[in-house]
């Protein structure tokens, strides 16, 4: 297909999705041609294609056989972000729309807005697909499963080219809003396509965007416009409430602001959010709570695999005030008999995990208890994935997790799927370089199992699920049995002592 072909379909998209109109269809023409330095169009006669990850790939080839962009993956997402970005409408039109829509409801302006950042490809919904995704029904409720394959490995080049680029210090981070519009370089994305909507958040002013990588439905962030470090603290309360009130279709929930039990970013204030419903939200109460002066305040411990409390009432300022006195309790609280350390040489450990969502007219806040302490037995944490689950999941707990959402890495799509075929064939899993990691659980699940060609794998998936719910378990400072709910009872009666 010749490229005048890829120009012309672009343009097509641009007008059937709506980031343009038909009066703007010459400036993306030449546009287009700029970009790829052609100085004349020739009309093609060829068959347009819809596809847009199609249409990119054929103006990446061409780009890249004309040396205008160099051949490896990090390039091409930067040159391909640079054309998409010619396409996209500019901030004032996308505010102003979005306002427009919230006008009318807030949920109008959030299809807006979602719908806007995946046609201008911000959110590369062809990478999206390629994400496995599974469900297991646990003890807790349905657990969501997922291998996340659309954020791209790095091919050699693309790392020795980005080791090699000279370092920078804008954006400060890819949360700040110095990243709407940026042009990007091998070690810092390109976001030419991006498109940040400011928001009030308790008086304050913040940002919204969505991850371009989307974990969940309409998965969006919002974060601070200044560069600020992640706190959790009375105010963080008051922020999460304020956004469920303002966008009651939502949820919202942080990170914890300490190391190992925190998000990847901690430099930079943010929350997480979104439309979806996780199986922690339909997780029942199982043991109902009072609090000494917040008796208009509905509060209990969660069935869950961590320790969470729960508050629902109407008025948020009253939830805010009972939950930054949990917090307050839980900073300074250590219960050795439960491994609960509130510092160590100085150093604090106890923090929470909050999330914010309307359930009706009621406002609902759950915390979750959270702790970092780390010993010579568990070097990554205490209260963090085992060693025995680490050929599963090793990285850090952090807010989509603790909702019931495994993020797996992307080594596993292979590796299941091979160890799958390998006991089948009953290859020698341990004396392999990849799968021998898995070895002992291997053995474990032959004690469970006849393995055969047609049930391996989905046993494979299904106990994949099994050992995430465990990992939630470890990450519980509080145990479900009996000794932990009564360490559990100890901490809500220091709160209320």
């Amino acid at each position: 297909m010749q490229i005048e072909t890829y120009i012309d379909s672009l343009v097509s998209y641009a007008m059937n999705t709506g980031l343009a109109m038909p009066e703007d269809h010459m400036v993306l023409q030449n546009r287009l041609l700029e970009v790829l330095g052609k100085d004349e169009y020739v009309e093609s006669h060829e068959e347009q294609t819809e596809n847009l990850e199609e249409i990119l790939a054929g103006i990446l080839d061409y780009a890249c056989e004309h040396g205008l962009c160099e051949d490896n993956i990090t390039a091409r997402d930067l040159f391909d972000t640079k054309v998409m970005g010619l396409l996209t409408p500019m901030p004032r039109e996308v505010i102003r729309t979005f306002r427009e829509k919230f006008a009318a409801s807030p949920e109008a302006a959030t299809d807006y807005y979602y719908k806007l950042s995946c046609d201008s490809d911000y959110i590369r919904r062809y990478r999206i697909a390629k994400d496995m995704r599974w469900k297991y029904a646990s003890d807790y409720g349905e657990l969501d499963i997922t291998i996340n394959l659309s954020k791209p490995e790095k091919d050699p080049k693309a790392i020795a080219a980005a080791k090699n680029a000279p370092q920078a210090s804008y954006p400060k981070c890819q949360l700040c809003v110095e990243n709407e519009g940026y042009a990007g370089r091998m070690n810092h994305p390109a976001r030419q396509n991006h498109r940040i909507v400011p928001i009030t958040v308790a008086g304050e002013e913040w940002r919204m965007q969505y991850s371009p990588y989307v974990y969940y439905n309409e998965h969006c962030i919002v974060f601070n416009k200044k560069h600020t470090p992640m706190k959790i603290d009375r105010s963080a309360f008051e922020k999460l409430l304020d956004f469920v009130g303002t966008f009651p279709h939502y949820f919202v929930g942080s990170n914890a602001d300490l190391p190992i039990v925190g998000g990847s970013i901690l430099s930079h204030e943010h929350f997480q959010g979104g439309h979806y419903t996780f199986a922690m939200e339909t997780a029942p109460v199982d043991q109902e709570l009072k609090f000494t002066g917040y008796e208009d305040i509905q509060a209990g411990i969660v069935k869950w695999p961590m320790s969470v409390i729960r508050l629902d009432g109407k008025d948020p300022v009253r939830i805010a005030d009972l939950a930054d006195k949990i917090l307050l309790a839980w900073r300074g609280y250590s219960d050795p008999a439960c491994t609960i350390y509130a510092e160590t040489d100085g150093e604090p450990h106890n923090t929470i995990t909050p999330i914010a969502r309307r359930r009706g007219e009621l406002f609902e806040l759950d915390l979750v208890l959270r702790n970092n302490l780390t010993t010579e037995e568990h070097p990554l944490g205490v209260f963090h994935p085992h060693a025995d689950k680490h050929h599963i999941k090793k990285e850090n707990i952090g807010l989509i997790e603790v909702m019931g959402l495994a993020v797996l890495p992307s080594r596993l799509k292979g590796e299941l799927t091979n160890l799958a075929a390998a006991i089948v064939a009953g290859a020698d899993i341990r004396a392999d370089e990849v799968l021998g990691k898995h070895a002992d659980w291997v053995d474990e699940l032959k004690q469970k199992y006849t393995f055969t060609e047609e049930n391996a794998l989905d046993i494979i998936l299904q106990e994949t699920g099994k050992v995430f719910s465990e990992v939630l378990e470890d990450a519980g400072v509080y145990k479900n049995t009996a000794e932990g709910r009564e360490g559990f009872n100890r901490f809500v009666a220091a709160v209320n002592g």
